[in-house]
């Protein structure tokens, strides 16, 4: 994996994301939207955190937090914060 700047989670809504998908064919992004399910899950049974990998207009970030939805396009974190799925590389749990 491609070095990634680790950020708060409180600073999600401050990001520009780019307007493309990231990951290649249909299967790496059904295993991403299972990944996610899993992640929030997660987080509202265990309330256990997870780290996401997404791009953004400035670089590779990483975010730890706990999901608390997952949309038809984006993902809720706790807090209220979102980040588009097109965006989302990988869920570390």
């Amino acid at each position: 994996m491609m070095e990634a700047l680790t950020i708060p989670k409180e600073t999600v809504g401050l990001l520009r994301f780019p307007a493309y998908e990231v990951l290649p064919g249909d299967a790496a992004r059904a295993q991403r939207l299972q990944n996610l399910q899993k992640a929030l899950a997660l987080g509202n049974l265990e309330k256990q955190k997870v780290v996401l990998f997404f791009d953004t207009v400035d670089g590779l970030r990483t975010v730890e937090a706990t999901i608390w939805a997952v949309l038809d396009d984006y993902v809720l974190l706790k807090g209220g914060n979102v980040i588009p799925i097109r965006v989302i590389r990988d869920v570390h749990f």
